[in-house]
């Protein structure tokens, strides 16, 4: 991608419910992956003044790196709307999905509510949607560390489910034999995509992780 091709993405990071300590890891694997693809440059905040329609639009995407709890007012909330109903591209990582559950229109931005998880433990992603851009790189199956997010609801029927995960390879699954994990969507004049990996530091510093971040992120933005 050509410098002039460059786009800005803002990573927004508040936490008024769990707070994870791989936020900083986060913010610098994302950067750093801006910089190492020429693909995009990074403002990082968590100041939620800053979600309002003039602000955000000076981006192609935001990034709500685990956020958590009710973390934004009725007002940051319109500002979220507007941007996303301009064509604003709109990427949700791990704790994202735990937060603004009295906001319907949040859910269904992130497209499912998390609901508990049991010890991070070793599992196996598996890509459903091979085809996909955003999954293009990723191998068929990922042995993988993490926390293994339940989900209030399946979202699948109304995302493209790029991601799942197979709940008889690890303790701890409520959702039975269909247990997405990434997905993403065309949503209400924008593009969302989400993906419940990335609790620990490691994982962005993983070429595997940190290239599916890439690929849904150039993909919210309609690079690709």
């Amino acid at each position: 991608m050509s410098s002039s091709d460059k786009f800005n993405i803002f990573v927004f990071s508040k936490t008024v419910g769990y707070r994870h300590d791989s936020i900083p890891a986060g913010i610098e694997g994302l950067k750093n992956l801006g910089t190492s693809t020429n693909s995009f440059s990074v403002t990082a905040s968590e100041d939620s003044c800053l979600i309002n329609a003039n602000f955000l639009s000076r981006f192609k995407v935001v990034v709500f790196l685990s956020t958590s709890g009710e973390f934004l007012t009725g007002e940051e909330l319109q500002g979220l709307k507007t941007f996303v109903n301009n064509g604003g591209g709109f990427v949700g990582i791990h704790c994202a999905a735990a937060g603004m559950y009295e906001e319907p229109w949040y859910g269904e931005l992130v497209g499912a509510y998390f609901a508990d998880h049991p010890e991070p433990q070793h599992g196996v992603v598996k890509v459903e949607n091979k085809d996909h851009v955003i999954m293009s790189e990723f191998p068929e199956e990922v042995k993988w560390f993490d926390e293994w997010y339940n989900f209030k609801s399946n979202p699948r029927g109304k995302v493209t489910v790029l991601l799942s995960t197979d709940e008889s390879l690890y303790q701890g699954g409520t959702m039975g034999c269909d247990h997405p994990l990434a997905w993403c969507r065309e949503f209400d004049g924008g593009r969302a995509f989400y993906t419940a990996l990335g609790h620990f530091d490691e994982a962005y510093r993983d070429r595997t992780f940190i290239t599916h971040l890439l690929n849904g992120i150039l993909w919210a933005a309609h690079v690709v």
